[in-house]
């Protein structure tokens, strides 16, 4: 079992849910649908960059990007992705 360590809110979060003290709410599926859009729109937002690379860095990240039949902008968004994921 993976241990976490909650913070304050997430411990006051934890106890009430233990004490019963959460109730439904009406319409949750129309309400989960909401936030669940809420979110995606705010998780979704891109957001441009400038970054120097080398001429050969760039030319490696193009050649992978055309092997995996992909934009290399996406190439690198998705490396950048995995990497602040980990």
């Amino acid at each position: 079992m993976k241990y976490f360590e909650l913070d304050k809110e997430e411990e006051e979060l934890l106890r009430e849910f233990e004490a019963g003290e959460w109730k439904s709410i009406k319409n949750f599926t129309k309400a989960k649908k909401l936030y669940q859009a809420y979110a995606r729109n705010t998780l979704n937002k891109t957001r441009n960059i400038n970054i120097r690379l080398t001429e050969r860095d760039l030319h490696k990240i193009k050649a992978r990007a055309v092997r995996e039949g992909i934009p290399y902008q996406t190439l690198v968004s998705s490396i950048l992705h995995r990497s602040v994921s980990e």
